[in-house]
């Protein structure tokens, strides 16, 4: 398996249009996470995509969806999707968590994905899950305050990486409290890479998926089939761009990008749809 968000970074458009299917009842896509009557807003499919979370900028022509930082505003009239990282703690953010919401192991040493040197955050017991899912909700509310019209929870697979601290019933409980929380802000939620677990997102109450590289891992089927095609892709090499818009062109929203994220003018920018 791939080392999956690798475009991690650190840090008011109500979108518009027959396409952004409205969602009623309480419940999201029959999820059980206890959606609001409120309506959701979920993104279109197969529609132009740009992944802007290490940097926003004025999205190219033909884009209908972006993602972008917790900390950004949302790009006016588009559908707006709001980074968070959820799961693990950013670097420079380490210091600010309760020493007891950082998880470890029988030695008492921090878990930490070494990729990028994120501090896995403790969510074994449903105290724990509570303490941290109050912090989350609150970043979830600031998105929803800016005008994002969804929230994209990162790092769901931590336990795959937590030395075998979490289990993957651990990662689906936490999950659905935010899924809950979303939800009764009006906003809808993703499913961000963990394709081993796209098969419970009903249970869990996702809305959509936001997928790193499946095609280059031959994943993007199992998204397009637990998710109606509500899939969001990004790729980060021309091989993996090529051979998703092979088999999914047509159906997913599809977009190849530097593996930062990085902005236009800088020397790693790239961003291709063909």
């Amino acid at each position: 398996m791939p080392v999956k968000g690798v475009s991690r970074v650190g840090g008011l458009g109500t979108a518009v249009g027959a396409s952004f299917l409205l969602v009623t009842g309480s419940t999201a896509c029959g999820s059980s996470a206890g959606a609001s009557s409120a309506e959701l807003r979920l993104p279109p499919r197969h529609a132009g995509f740009d992944y802007q979370i290490g940097g926003a900028y004025p999205p190219p022509a033909g884009v209908r969806i972006v993602s972008r930082d917790r900390t950004a505003s949302p790009a006016p009239g588009l559908y707006n999707i709001c980074y968070v990282n959820a799961f693990q703690s950013q670097p420079d953010e380490r210091a600010s968590w309760p020493a007891d919401l950082l998880l470890r192991d029988k030695d008492g040493q921090v878990a930490v994905d070494e990729d990028w040197g994120e501090a896995l955050l403790d969510i074994r017991t449903p105290a724990k899950r509570k303490r941290v899912a109050a912090r989350i909700d609150g970043w979830i509310d600031g998105c929803a305050a800016k005008g994002f019209d969804a929230v994209e929870p990162d790092n769901y697979d931590s336990y795959t990486r937590s030395r075998h601290l979490l289990t993957a019933s651990d990662a689906t409980a936490f999950i659905t409290l935010l899924a809950r929380h979303a939800h009764a802000r009006q906003l809808a939620i993703a499913q961000k890479n963990t394709v081993e677990l796209a098969g419970l997102r009903k249970r869990t109450g996702l809305d959509f998926a936001v997928a790193e590289e499946c095609a280059e891992y031959d994943e993007c089927g199992q998204y397009a089939k637990a998710f109606d095609d509500r899939v969001v892709v990004v790729e980060y090499s021309d091989s993996g761009l090529r051979k998703a818009l092979a088999g999914f062109g047509g159906r997913l929203s599809i977009v190849r990008r530097d593996v930062m994220v990085s902005t236009p003018g800088s020397d790693d920018y790239v961003r291709k749809v063909r």
